[in-house]
């Protein structure tokens, strides 16, 4: 039943009342104009089409409804469509539903909102729940006024009712009942407010309505906002899982007619470190509205975070339709884009991953393209597909992860230590802790079998916690038993991951507190690849080295920023990769690249050492050319604490 204030009967025709389902209230308004009973006209029920349009020069200005929400999410989560006009989104009336099956009090209901509203809302009544429920799903409107006493559904029920019906939609109760305990009840249950029948007024009521629509306003705007990245407003990792699981679960019996594409910007750090994050946030909302024009009007779009972009395709037909969507992707970023007077070309690496088993997990799904995507990026190829290769490769990297979770636990990881020694005395300077898994079926596993996995996962953290840990109590247990040990310094390799990580300073200062060991006596090695990787790593080496614990650079020589690093970061020690010393026979040219990296260390005031020293040539080709520590299998092995003891009370090896 539809309630409706019509300015003058010149309008339009009166609304018909449908037998059986309205009944003429018999009002009159004060101005003269009758009160209209009917059913819902014939409409279009988008969201976009209003119920009933009303003479703008009819309405009370003075009192408008409350808006829309500002922001209407696309379905391909794409950038938002801005709401009409404010003055287009005045002219419409607010939709309300009454569900009352007393007639005399839905009259009551429309002049108390005619009090509240003036002309500015439409009213559909109806006497049975199962009505309001059939309009609910079918149409939009702003606020549920709600009797708790109805035919066919009593109590709390009905309110049980309308949210199955449209969960998002604010309801208001009114109610015979003045009873505090149902009205908590009601509110529990989802109502946004509980008014008393004989309590209620225009004023109470129009208050509740409003506060009512602006409560489920602000929950929708804060659920958005949960749900979506900030700086393009596109789906975010929380709600492009929620998606996919959705997808998966749908199409168990077509696994294959989904698929996640996994995108990475190429060359995006080149843009945001020359041009400014203004212009990189600029162009990662341009690259979201690109995204949004060429994938499907099905498929969802989302930012993962930095420069990463998800696309989640569903109902593939077949499998080359989604590389089609990545061949589109592809053409649409190779375009220039023009930011703030500048001419920028990226262009992206793209993995494809699809469903292959019913029941597949989501989070391995999005695994498998992450990784995939990486091979397009070494590959420079663009566009990869995950195959039957990863997959195999993928599976045993997670039986990795699974297993390394319980190494900890389980007391299977080790630390072994290799000196590093003095080449001119033989003196042993430093020991460096080395990690190793006593796996209970693989036996003893490298660092490279496993750490790349702890690396990708997040476990690193903890492991490298624990390493940090067990090096400095071993350090305190060799001071304490030998004399020789008391100015031996300990060195423990770090990874981006940890240094990234919110606390770690104070992590390595509680430790050095706990253990005893002078911030002296520990070196930190953070290899060169992992140098700029991390945007606030000086700031985290700066607070090292306000400690007086040592800094290394791991690995020199093979990464693109050598000498940034140095003159950027608070370094002690280099270490010269090993590439470096076993190309030294190779002739004259390599001996200079080496003897100029000697040159750079000692005009920077650092410490300069050769890593991979492994036969007597090499020592002898270091020695000559000046190089006074060394690292590798022809001075000494990893080997336990306990051999490493022996090793240190002896003072020196021999060279």
């Amino acid at each position: 039943m539809r309630l409706s204030p019509r300015p003058r009967t010149d309008v339009g025709a009166f609304v018909t009342p449908s037998p059986g389902r309205t009944r003429s209230l018999g009002a009159e308004r004060r101005d003269g104009c009758p009160l209209v009973v009917g059913v819902p006209e014939a409409r279009d029920h988008s969201a976009q089409q209003p119920r009933r349009q009303l003479r703008p020069d009819c309405r009370d200005r003075t009192m408008p409804p409350p808006t829309a929400p500002s922001v209407v999410e696309p379905s391909n989560g794409s950038a938002p469509r801005p709401q009409e006009a404010p003055d287009a989104a005045a002219a419409k009336p607010m939709p309300l539903v009454l569900v009352e099956d007393s007639s005399e009090y839905a009259s009551l209901v429309h002049e108390m909102l005619r009090d509240a509203f003036g002309l500015g809302f439409e009213l559909a009544h109806y006497e049975l729940v199962r009505d309001a429920e059939a309009d609910l799903r079918e149409t939009r409107v702003d606020c549920v006024l709600l009797d708790l006493s109805l035919p066919d559904a009593e109590g709390l029920e009905g309110l049980r009712a309308i949210r199955a019906a449209d969960a998002d939609v604010p309801i208001v109760v009114l109610s015979g009942f003045d009873d505090e305990r149902v009205a908590l009840e009601a509110l529990q249950e989802g109502a946004q407010d509980y008014l008393v029948k004989q309590h209620a007024n225009g004023h109470l009521l129009g208050r509740a309505v409003r506060y009512a629509i602006e409560r489920k306003r602000s929950e929708r705007a804060l659920a958005h906002q949960a749900m979506h990245d900030a700086l393009t407003d596109l789906p975010n990792r929380t709600l492009f899982l929620d998606r996919l699981e959705l997808a998966l679960a749908r199409t168990e019996r077509r696994p294959a007619s989904v698929a996640v594409l996994f995108l990475d910007l190429d060359r995006f750090k080149v843009v945001n470190d020359s041009l400014g994050h203004g212009v990189g946030d600029e162009l990662l909302r341009e690259t979201a509205r690109r995204l949004g024009d060429v994938v499907r009007p099905s498929d969802t779009v989302a930012r993962f975070g930095g420069d990463e972009f998800m696309v989640l395709c569903e109902d593939l037909a077949v499998e080359t339709e989604a590389i089609a969507i990545a061949r589109r992707i592809e053409s649409a970023l190779a375009e220039p884009f023009a930011i703030d007077g500048h001419e920028i070309f990226v262009g992206a690496s793209i993995g494809i991953a699809f469903a292959r088993e019913p029941h597949e997990d989501a989070k391995t799904l999005i695994r498998n393209a992450d990784q995939t995507m990486y091979r397009a990026k070494l590959h420079s190829t663009g566009i990869e597909l995950f195959d039957e290769e990863m997959h195999t490769s993928a599976v045993r990297r997670l039986q990795t992860e699974n297993e390394l979770h319980r190494a900890l636990e389980r007391d299977e990881l080790r630390l072994v230590y290799q000196p590093l020694i003095e080449l001119s005395t033989g003196e042993i300077v430093a020991v460096e802790a080395l990690l190793r898994w006593q796996h209970p079926e693989n036996g003893l596993l490298s660092p490279r079998e496993f750490v790349p996995v702890a690396e990708e996962t997040g476990l690193i953290v903890p492991i490298g916690d624990w390493v940090l840990d067990q090096a400095c109590r071993q350090l305190a247990r060799w001071r304490e038993a030998i004399p020789e040990a008391r100015t031996l310094i300990v060195s423990v390799n770090v990874s981006p991951r940890q240094l990234a990580q919110h606390g770690f300073v104070d992590t390595v200062a509680a430790t050095l507190a706990a253990t005893g060991i002078e911030p002296s006596r520990l070196c930190l090695e953070v290899t060169e690849s992992a140098v700029g990787r991390e945007a606030e790593l000086g700031a985290v080496l700066d607070a090292l080295r306000e400690l007086s614990v040592a800094l290394s650079i791991d690995d020199f020589g093979t990464g693109y920023s050598s000498l940034t690093a140095l003159d950027q970061y608070p370094f002690d020690i280099l270490k010269i990769d090993r590439s470096f010393v076993h190309r030294l026979a190779e002739g004259a040219e390599r001996r200079a690249i080496f003897a100029a990296s000697l040159g750079v260390a000692e005009a920077l005031g650092l410490t300069a050492v050769a890593e991979g020293i492994e036969d007597a040539d090499q020592l002898r080709e270091l020695r000559e050319l000046g190089c006074r520590v060394g690292q590798g299998y022809q001075l000494a092995r990893p080997e336990p604490a306990d051999a490493v003891g022996t090793l240190i009370r002896r003072g020196r090896v021999a060279v």
